[in-house]
């Protein structure tokens, strides 16, 4: 159980500093590389200052800040919880190659599409 455990002190460690050092104030933590070099808000825009949010329970606002990671957190608490469990028990969690190749296209054709529309004068409501 060392990785899973492992994996939750870093979540907690990220979410705590990021609950302390507020992203929201201009450059406190760095700047987009994707929104530096191409001026364009990417599908991570927005995350930390979401977590942020979710720290202060202001969970409207941190769909404001970046819907899509707030959308995939119940995803991600569900595949965190299968590999956890599977450790546990002594039996692997083992997707399936299909599985896997589907969810793994699936991902990028939401981000690109997220990509896209955040950045479009209709989708602007999506922007951080």
């Amino acid at each position: 159980m060392v990785p899973p455990a492992l994996v939750v002190g870093g979540l907690a460690a990220a979410t705590v500093a990021l609950h302390l050092r507020d992203p929201h104030e201009q450059g406190t933590w760095g700047i987009c590389p994707t929104k530096a070099v191409f001026g364009v808000e990417c599908p991570g825009c927005g995350g930390l200052r979401a977590v942020n949010d979710l720290t202060n329970l202001q969970v409207v606002e941190a769909a404001s800040s970046n819907l899509l990671f707030v959308a995939a957190i119940p995803l991600l608490v569900y595949v965190f919880a299968r590999w956890s469990i599977g450790r546990w028990r002594g039996r692997a969690w083992d997707p399936s190659e299909r599985a896997m190749t589907f969810s793994g296209m699936a991902l990028i054709a939401v981000m690109a599409v997220f990509t896209v529309l955040r950045n479009t004068p209709a989708g602007s409501w999506l922007a951080p």
